[in-house]
C-alpha cells in the first residue's frame, strides 16, 4: 500500500480511502466486516464514513441513518487494536432528525453531532471530521469556534469539508488563519473522468492553501464501471438518470471502452489510476459493495497509465479547459 500526507498534515494516509455508504443499506453487517479486514489487511488506513450512511439519508423516510457508523463500532469494538491502525472520518451537516436544530453547521447542532458519532463509532475521538457540505447560514467564526472546542477536548483532531467551492475554501482558510487554527486539512469533492468542473477553481484553491483532495464518485455513480458491457445498464444502477447519461455519452464511452480494451485493464481500474495520476489527489474514496469489488479497487494502485493514454483519456473527457481564469479569459 501506498501513503502520503493528508494536505500539508504530518497525517499520512493510505492512496484508496475505504468508503462505507453503502454499509448498512447494501451491505450487511456481517459483509461490512469482511469488507473492512480485508482493507486492513490490504493496508488500507483511511476509513471514511458519515452520520447519515446507512439508509435513505433523511429522518423523514424510514430510520436508517446512523447505521454505517454503528457497524464500523461494532467492528472496532471486535479488537481493541484496530482503532489506533485506522485514520477515521465522518461527516456532520445532514438532517439526522426533524427538528429545526438537527441539521447544518451551527455550533449547537455540530456538538451534539459529534457526541453522537463518538457514541456510534464507539470511540472517543474522531481523527478527520468534516462538514459533508457548506452553510453559508452561519458565521464561520461560530463554525471554527464549535470545531476549536471538540479539538481542545480531544474528540477530533483534523477538520475537513466536503462539496465546498473554491471560494467556501478561502473564506474558510482566511477565518481559520484570522483564529490561529490549521483550518481545513482535505475536501472531498465530486471528481471523476466525466465530472472535471472542479479543476476551475477548486484544485487551485486546494493547492494554494495545501489542502488534500479526496475525491468522491470516482467510477461516476457505475458510468466509468464499463457500464455498455457488463449488468451495470440492467442492474440496480439503471435508474432513468444513469439511462439518460449514457445515451447522451455512448460516444464517448464506447471511446471510453474501447481504449480500455486496448490496454487489457477494466474500465474502473483506468478511472481510478487516472485520478490517482493527479498529483493534486490525497487519496480516492472507493465504497466496494462486496471483498471481490475492493480486491479489483487495488489493482488502480499498481496501474501505470503512460502519457499517450492519459492525453487520449483528456481527449474522450475533456475537462472545464484548465484553470480559472485562463480557461475562460486571457
Amino acid at each position: 500500500m501506498n501513503y502520503t500526507h493528508l494536505g500539508r498534515t504530518g497525517l499520512k494516509v493510505s492512496r484508496i480511502a475505504l468508503g462505507t455508504m453503502n454499509f448498512g443499506e447494501l451491505t450487511d453487517e456481517a459483509a461490512s466486516f469482511r469488507i473492512m479486514d480485508e482493507a486492513l489487511g490490504a493496508g488500507i488506513n483511511f476509513f471514511d464514513t458519515a452520520d447519515v450512511y446507512g439508509g435513505p439519508q433523511s429522518p423523514d423516510m424510514e430510520k436508517g441513518y446512523g447505521i454505517s457508523e454503528e457497524i464500523i463500532g461494532r467492528w472496532l469494538a471486535q479488537d481493541g487494536s484496530r482503532r489506533g491502525r485506522i485514520v477515521l472520518a465522518t461527516k456532520v451537516y445532514q438532517p439526522m432528525d426533524t427538528g429545526p436544530n438537527d441539521k447544518y453547521l451551527s455550533a449547537y447542532h455540530i456538538r451534539r453531532a459529534c457526541e453522537a458519532s463518538l457514541k456510534r463509532l464507539k470511540t472517543d475521538h474522531i481523527d478527520l471530521y468534516q462538514m459533508h457540505h457548506v452553510d453559508r447560514a452561519t458565521p464561520w467564526e461560530e463554525i471554527w469556534q464549535a470545531m476549536e472546542q471538540l479539538i481542545r477536548e480531544g474528540k477530533i483532531t483534523y477538520v475537513g469539508s466536503s462539496n465546498f467551492a473554491g471560494w467556501d475554501i478561502a473564506t474558510a482558510q482566511c477565518t481559520a488563519a484570522a483564529r490561529h487554527l490549521l483550518g481545513l486539512a482535505s475536501e472531498q469533492s465530486l471528481y471523476n473522468l466525466t465530472q472535471r468542473t472542479i479543476e476551475l477553481e477548486v484544485i487551485p484553491a486546494l493547492r494554494y492553501f495545501g489542502i488534500g483532495l479526496i475525491p468522491w464518485s470516482p467510477i461516476g455513480m457505475g458510468l466509468l464501471g464499463g457500464v455498455l458491457g457488463n449488468k451495470i445498464a440492467k442492474g440496480r444502477r439503471a435508474t432513468p438518470n444513469l439511462q439518460q447519461r449514457i445515451t447522451r455519452l455512448r460516444p464517448q464511452l464506447e471511446a471510453y471502452e474501447a481504449l480500455c480494451d486496448e490496454l487489457g485493464e477494466t474500465p474502473s481500474d483506468v478511472a481510478l489510476a487516472w485520478l490517482l495520476h493527479n498529483p493534486a489527489v490525497t487519496s480516492t474514496i472507493c465504497g466496494p459493495r462486496t471483498v471481490e469489488q475492493l480486491q479489483q479497487n487495488l489493482h488502480a494502485l499498481t496501474l501505470k497509465l503512460s502519457e499517450e493514454t492519459l492525453a487520449k483519456l483528456d481527449e474522450i473527457w475533456p475537462g472545464p479547459g484548465g484553470e480559472a481564469p485562463k480557461a475562460y479569459a486571457w
